[in-house]
């Protein structure tokens, strides 16, 4: 990236900003930029803080986590995929790895996340110079330091999209004023990596814990530094692609970065009055959607808010994506653009894990504002729906809903995986922590949970299984795949399963065909209620779906016809999945040819 386009994104301080926000979305309502020095900026709590708000707001957006970052470069894994067909220059190119350096979706979204590294590079310049930093009351010093270490975050943030996207790329870590030499080399991803971890053991230091702080989740505070801090560091304890040698590598002391993790984890963990989880799966989501808490525990350990109805300041989640909504319904239309792997549906538990109705589409909503049931190979991602917004009918694409970075059962999850690679098998206490992911998994139906593992392989393997289905739709699968080194075994065996699925055989013997749906009340209750009272010819869906049926494409009289199983199809099912992944290149992105016209040192990444 050529540092003149750093150098473009002008420091904007955020007229009539304030952290007393009646809404936790109010901070991102901005009407009045204007710009002033940077003495100035940090002369006081006031503009210091809305100096911080303008880099939160280069999280948001069309070309931030409001779609983009959220919704299309987490495409595709063995939870969802984009919908549609492959085009090189859009959406569906990345979600099929065979994105070219001419991708529309590409060159915005990179440029925005510079952006925001800019913003954050002047905070961290100009923040410990203030005189309130340095000798201010205890009070106001106290403050800045917690500006400070938010602002080091935030830069983590920025840095970490960058490199788990595009891996080696320009890093810089002062503000483009200071610079002198503007084309250099991509910085290799370990260096950047080892640097961001560093920040935030700093910012660990200075940002207080929640209670502490006077905010809530959209602003960052010490759980999320911790989360954020075990994240990077087992990315950067995991596999990475060597881009000079074309090879997925670990580092030789990758278990000092699980270290990082575990203790990082650990200290959240000893703070169940900052963060734990929430007792209702469901909540968790909702909460994102209305403006109403209800998530008292304080799981969602730092989400982006959204706010304003535009593409700047606003999200698409709900519209580009989640359930299906026609247009015509009194609720307007929406959802659909990511498409669950048809054999992700049976991956859960058909009877006890409640996690799979809020997480899968399986149905709905027509044009009479009834639910149907969609056929196998069109079920959407269902954490996000239009229906659980303040936004009803109309044509609006923005409904002001939140996207969840962080939330405790990473933390829980991330901890016994990181246990057990430094101990060798899972200690009781990383067993602990997968259990309670699980308890509140299958609420009700403890018997059915699966069989705790003591030696390594397995559990790691239950853990490779678990944050299948704890995070689904939440933009992390990809990326956990990637450290773990498991794309191309996932593409081969997902590939494997389908081929089953469409046969109707091994695992999948009792998976109908055929499937028979009457339209139903759409009652607005819970996921596994709302499921469940789907009018399926047969009894009730968890029956219906997991027994071979008559097997003919005749509808009993007032009845639909649903292709299921026979909605798979070879080609645009199976042999597309993943279709142009190749190990060695494809785990990241191409540089735009726009980018790379800026920039004399960026070489084309190898295979594109």
């Amino acid at each position: 990236m050529k540092k003149t386009i750093i150098r473009s994104a002008i420091f904007s301080i955020i007229a009539g900003a304030t952290l007393v926000l009646p809404s936790c979305k109010k901070y991102l309502d901005v009407t009045s930029p204007s710009t002033i020095s940077q003495t100035t900026a940090f002369s006081s709590l006031s503009y210091t803080n809305s100096a911080l708000i303008g880099v939160y707001n280069q999280l948001i957006g069309d070309n931030g986590y409001g779609n983009r970052l959220s919704c299309l470069y987490p495409q595709s894994a063995d939870d969802f995929k984009t919908s549609g067909s492959y085009s090189p220059t859009d959406r569906r190119g990345i979600s099929l790895y065979g994105a070219s350096a001419d991708n529309t979706d590409l060159v915005n979204p990179f440029s925005q996340l510079y952006v925001g590294a800019e913003r954050a590079n002047i905070c961290i310049k100009g923040i410990p110079l203030s005189p309130l930093y340095n000798d201010g009351n205890p009070t106001d010093m106290a403050t800045m330091q917690q500006y400070y270490g938010e602002a080091l975050t935030l830069r983590a943030i920025f840095y970490f999209e960058l490199v788990r996207n595009w891996g080696d790329v320009v890093a810089q870590f002062v503000p483009s004023a200071d610079e002198t030499v503007y084309d250099v080399p991509p910085t290799e991803k370990k260096v950047i990596l080892d640097q961001l971890i560093k920040d935030l053991q700093l910012a660990a230091t200075l940002v207080p814990w929640r209670t502490q702080s006077g905010y809530t989740d959209t602003r960052i505070t010490k759980g999320a530094v911790y989360g954020l801090l075990a994240r990077i560091a087992l990315f950067r304890g995991g596999y990475l692609l060597n881009e000079t040698t074309h090879v997925d590598e670990r580092s030789s002391n990758y278990l000092d970065y699980y270290k990082i993790a575990m203790n990082a984890c650990a200290a959240v963990m000893a703070r169940r009055d900052q963060h734990d989880l929430n007792p209702v799966y469901e909540n968790i989501f909702k909460t994102l959607h209305t403006g109403t808490r209800l998530d008292d525990k304080y799981e969602l350990m730092f989400r982006v808010g959204a706010f304003g109805g535009n593409a700047t300041t606003d999200s698409k989640l709900g519209y580009y994506n989640g359930i299906r909504f026609n247009t015509a319904s009194t609720f307007g239309g929406g959802g659909g653009g990511m498409n669950a792997i048809p054999t992700y549906f049976y991956e859960f538990d058909q009877l006890g894990d409640c996690r799979r109705d809020v997480t899968i589409g399986s149905w709905q909503i027509d044009a009479n504002s009834n639910k149907t049931l969609n056929a196998l190979n069109n079920q959407t991602d269902a954490k996000f729906r239009r229906s659980w917004s303040i936004v009803i009918g109309g044509t609006a694409q923005n409904f002001g809903i939140d996207w969840p970075v962080l939330r405790f059962a990473d933390i829980l999850l991330m901890y016994a995986e990181a246990d057990n690679e430094v101990n060798g098998n899972p200690s009781a206490a990383a067993q602990s922590a997968l259990k309670e992911v699980r308890d509140r998994a299958f609420v009700g139906n403890l018997s059915r949970e699966p069989v705790m593992q003591t030696t390594h392989d397995a559990f790691f393997n239950d853990i490779v299984k678990e944050r299948l289905l704890e995070f689904g739709g939440e933009g992390i699968r990809k990326y956990d795949l990637i450290r773990w080194h498991l794309m191309t075994a996932t593409q081969a065996s997902v590939k494997a399963k389908m081929t089953q699925l469409q046969a109707g055989t091994g695992p999948y013997a009792n998976v109908p065909a055929y499937v028979y749906n009457k339209a139903a009340t759409y009652q607005q209750t819970t996921s596994v209620a709302e499921t469940a009272s789907l009018d399926t010819y047969g009894g009730v869906p968890n029956t219906v779906l997991f027994q071979p049926g008559s097997g003919s494409s005749t509808a009993p009289s007032g009845y639909t016809t649903i292709n299921w199983r026979a909605s798979i199809s070879t080609t645009s099912d199976i042999n597309t999945f993943m279709q142009y992944f190749v190990e060695g290149s494809r785990e990241v992105f191409p540089f735009t040819t726009s980018v790379r016209l800026l920039n004399t040192k960026l070489n084309q990444k190898y295979g594109y």
